[in-house]
């Protein structure tokens, strides 16, 4: 097969841009040999191999600029586009979507999820803390609860600052959760949606009481 060779510009605007799409670069496995270069904020990125290849590499180049620049750039709505394997793999942690969901609303942010990206107005590094702080209170209750408690838990533990135990406790000690001796396992006795309500309106009456 002939090998040919193509010359790419990618521009970026800032260190923090070309950091993290050279790391992303890093990542590509990919059949072309790729070489990057430049001065400033362009870089020239030397693409060789057969056709097919060079073809392949640049739009898989492409897709990752599209990817760096939609995570630390908001768009004009002021949100931000996260994939979430990207998010998971960048935190460390393995945190449903759903938990991811419910804290971002239970914080105020604005919130939405299409084909597996998390579209949200919390910046990228906010994002990533947030998600690894989910990840260690996920670590601290995941054997003992089951996946619809998890779902009250974590989001009520980050927005109110407690401990995820903690908050166990009270959803057993307002009748809104049990110990099952079967499974040895906490879960819900109402759904979810009504225990959480039900918990951070308690919460709330505390704060006030302070």
């Amino acid at each position: 097969m002939a090998r040919a060779k193509k010359v790419i510009t990618i521009h970026v605007r800032d260190d923090r841009e070309k950091e993290e799409f050279l790391r992303e670069l890093q990542r590509l496995r990919l059949p072309a040999f790729i070489y990057v270069h430049g001065k400033l904020n362009d870089l020239k990125i030397n693409v060789q191999g057969t056709k097919e290849d060079i073809r392949e590499a640049i739009r898989r180049i492409r897709e990752i600029h599209n990817r760096v620049r939609a995570k630390l750039y908001p768009d004009r709505r002021g949100l931000y586009r996260y994939t979430i394997d990207d998010l998971l793999r960048e935190s460390g942690a393995s945190v449903s979507t759903p938990i991811l969901v419910k804290t971002l609303e239970l914080l105020g942010e604005t919130v939405e999820v299409r084909e597996g990206e998390l579209i949200t107005s919390m910046p990228w590094e906010e994002m990533v803390s947030l998600t690894g702080t989910l990840g260690e209170y996920l670590s601290d209750v995941s054997l003992q609860t089951t996946r619809q408690i998890r779902e009250v838990i974590l989001p009520a533990a980050v927005l109110k600052g407690l401990d995820p135990m903690e908050v166990i406790d009270l959803l057993v000690e307002l009748g809104l959760a049990e110990w099952k001796e079967d499974k040895f396992k906490y879960e819900l006795v109402k759904n979810k949606e009504q225990a959480l309500e039900i918990l951070l309106k308690h919460l709330e009456g505390e704060e006030n009481e302070d």
